[in-house]
Formats: structure tokens, sequence, C-alpha cells
């Protein structure tokens, strides 16, 4: 089989794959949903996904490790967040912490 065919075969292999895992979310019943390690593990998870994702976003350059701009940024927004700052200042202190930084000419 040629390239072409093979990159149809896994985009219909992935389709279905992610159709199973919906269906297999469905499924799984309530109580199991509602048991409060369930509910644990679900908000840990979520927290480590985005946590992995602002540090990857934040420290990534391809296949080296980045500090610019973005980590006192990220730094600022950490804490506002800690804090209970409003959603819309932690954004606009963190835009505002980066955009000084690289006036200073660093990042």
């Amino acid at each position: 089989m040629s390239a072409y065919v093979w990159l149809w075969v896994a985009v219909i292999a992935a389709g279905l794959i992610s159709w199973a895992t919906k269906l297999a979310g469905h499924l799984v019943p309530q109580r199991v949903l509602d048991h409060p390690r369930a509910l644990r593990v679900a908000a840990f998870t979520t927290i480590a996904l985005l946590a992995a994702l602002a540090a990857v976003q934040t420290l990534g350059d391809g296949a080296a490790l980045r500090v610019d701009a973005r980590m006192p940024a990220l730094a600022v927004a950490a804490v506002l967040l800690w804090r209970k700052a409003p959603f819309i200042v932690v954004v606009v202190a963190a835009a505002g912490v980066a955009a000084g930084i690289r006036a200073l000419g660093w990042g």
C-alpha cells in the first residue's frame, strides 16, 4: 500500500480510537464517577495537566529549555492566582510583566 493509503488508515484508526474512548466514558456507571477518590483523582489530573501545559509553553523551545520574559510573567500569574485575584487582573499583570521585561531587552 502507498503512503497515502497508510495516512488514511491512521486517520480512520485515530477516529475510531477517539470514538471508543468517548463511548467507554459514557458506559462508566454513575456510582463510580461519584466516588470521592475518583473525584479527587480527576481534580488532581486536571491540575497536573494544566501545570504541565503551562510549563511546556513557558519553558519549551523545541528541544531546549529557554528562560525568557514568560517565566517571571508565569510566576506573577501564579502568585496572583494563589492570592485569589480576579482572572482579568492575573492576565493583565502577567502580560504587563512580560511586556516590561521585553521592553528592557531581556527575552
